[in-house]
């Protein structure tokens, strides 16, 4: 028989169900990070960092935005590269098509923030007498982040040694939960709050105004849009195995509260004055109690790709609109 042969379905793919949906969504709401984020709104977010006073671009403040786009820079390498023990290990051609698109996915965010540090975040540097840094400077990676992504590919490459039900939960709980899903969606509120009129109010009081980027803000919009069908996938899935009695429900609080203090020193990094740490260390609690609650209710239906992505319960900020495969 030929290993092209499956006579356990009569055609390849299921594009009605949700992985398929979520990998409809993904070829319908494509988008490219050097012709979609206008290089007008590039020249604009420079223009606005070179006009700005000096009391407000200064080395503390402005470092701060740096350290921001490189923390974010690394964090989308590093997942490109640690998605990959995935897509070998799974089975269904769904999935498999699917961790491919997100592999795709993060190789384009990563383009997007090394494109913003070279045509933003150096010349305006430059402008301003500021010391020129490269994104991958190692004064810009704390303890927590480098035990986070450590503790992500480590339990990634545990599926090439031992591909079990409860290693995979713990893979998605490390990557599409407590990454995606929390890490990085505090750090699209903290950006869209600081940076425009979306988000909540994290801004230390007493402190300037910082010019709103709309380059930076239209950018991590495409990000989370993205990352909604992400955190769907890894979140049907985990939920699939705890339904199915395969893994134990303190495996997922296990992995997720173990990275919460990681996820913390991350968002707490800052001690500019620039922006208030503790609104964002409850924001992070919040969208990590929020997402245990839905996964451990075998009854609960996973948001579609759009609630996922909302920034906080009224706003959710400037995506692009589903087009297909939502739920």
């Amino acid at each position: 028989m030929s290993r092209y042969a499956d006579d356990d379905r009569d055609l390849r793919l299921d594009p009605d169900g949700r992985v398929g949906g979520y990998f409809k969504h993904a070829v319908y709401n494509h988008w490219d990070p050097y012709e979609d984020i206008e290089q007008e709104l590039i020249e604009q977010d420079r223009r606005r960092m070179i006009e700005a006073d000096e009391d407000i671009i200064d080395e503390e403040g402005f470092d701060d935005l740096r350290q921001t786009i490189a923390l974010f820079g690394a964090g989308e390498e590093a997942v490109t590269e640690d998605l990959a023990p995935l897509a070998i290990a799974m089975d269904d051609i769904n999935d498999q098509m699917f961790v491919s698109s997100q592999i795709y996915e993060e190789a384009k965010h990563t383009a997007f923030f090394d494109r913003y540090w070279r045509e933003v975040i150096n010349p305006v540097a430059e402008h301003h007498d500021l010391e020129v840094t490269n994104p991958t400077d190692d004064r810009y990676f704390m303890p927590a982040y480098n035990n986070l992504f450590d503790d992500t590919e480590a339990a990634m490459h545990r599926l090439l040694e031992e591909d079990t039900p409860e290693n995979r939960v713990r893979a998605f709980c490390h990557y599409h939960l407590a990454v995606e899903s929390v890490l990085a969606q505090t750090g699209y509120y903290g950006i869209t709050s600081s940076f425009s009129d979306g988000g909540g109010d994290i801004t230390a009081d007493d402190v300037p105004e910082f010019p709103e980027l709309e380059g930076l803000v239209k950018g991590v919009g495409f990000i989370r849009s993205d990352e909604g069908r992400h955190v769907g996938f890894g979140m049907y899935h985990v939920q699939e195995m705890l339904a199915s009695g395969q893994v134990e429900e303190q495996v997922v609080q296990d992995v997720l509260q173990e990275q919460m203090p990681n996820i913390a020193g991350i968002v707490s990094y800052s001690d500019s004055g620039f922006i208030d740490p503790s609104a964002l260390v409850e924001y992070a609690s919040d969208k990590l109690t929020r997402r245990i609650e839905i996964i451990t209710d075998s009854e609960a239906d996973i948001p579609p790709v759009d609630e996922l992505v909302k920034l906080d319960d009224g706003e959710g900020g400037s995506t692009p609109s589903p087009a297909a495969g939502d739920d």
